[in-house]
Formats: structure tokens, C-alpha cells, sequence
């Protein structure tokens, strides 16, 4: 069974720092795309930061220069490392993949992880 598995949110002061990671596991071939999103009460899910094809990132405008998402191959794993973190960062973020499978490329999602920005 292919699953994304998140992990390493809370809660946390302005300013502050969290790391988020996601575990891609199952029968799956390899990892086309991954990334992150995040979804705030009342809001839509949004992009926060991703890998497209090959080694290209794409950051939302309200992240850049505070998040920085990077990944480790051999382990199916991407992270995102967010610094400075404000109030307006609170959402539950989601890791979105498209992998490799012998049904073709699927697109996965995780069941998400709350982060709090709040003091």
C-alpha cells in the first residue's frame, strides 16, 4: 500500500522554527514530484513549496526566504525546513507526491500535520 506519512509539526512561537518530513513508503518506483501545501481554517489548500521535474523548486511568494524544502532520494523522503515562522503560517500542511508505480504515475496526498504559530 504507497502512503505519504508526515511528521514534525506543533506548536511554536513567532519567529520560531519547525522541520517538517514526509515519508513516501510502498510499492512505488520512484518519485516524479513532491512537495508541500497547507490549508488554513476557511481557506483553500495552497502551494507552500515543491519539487517539479528534476531538481527545479517552486516557493509561494509569503514563504521565500524563510522555507526551504529539500528531500533525500534514498530515502523517499522530502523536508521542509521553515524558519522565522509567523502567525499567518498556521495551517495544517499536507505533502503532495506524484509517484511511480506499476499503475502509472499517482498522486498521493498525506493526512497532514497541524502547525501552530502562536505565543
Amino acid at each position: 500500500q504507497v502512503q505519504l506519512v508526515e511528521s514534525g509539526g506543533g506548536l511554536v512561537q513567532p519567529g520560531g522554527s519547525l522541520r517538517l518530513s514526509c515519508v513516501a513508503s510502498g510499492s512505488i518506483f520512484s518519485i516524479a514530484t513532491m512537495g508541500w501545501y497547507r490549508q488554513a481554517p476557511g481557506k483553500q489548500r495552497d502551494l507552500v513549496a515543491t519539487f517539479t521535474n528534476g531538481n527545479s523548486t517552486n516557493y509561494a511568494d509569503s514563504v521565500k526566504g524563510r522555507f526551504t524544502i529539500s528531500r533525500d532520494n534514498a530515502k523517499n523522503t522530502v523536508y521542509l525546513q521553515m524558519n522565522g515562522l509567523k502567525p499567518a503560517d498556521t495551517a495544517v500542511y499536507y505533502c503532495n507526491a506524484a509517484l511511480r508505480t506499476s499503475y502509472g504515475t499517482l498522486n498521493y496526498w498525506g493526512q497532514g500535520t497541524q502547525v501552530t504559530v502562536s505565543s
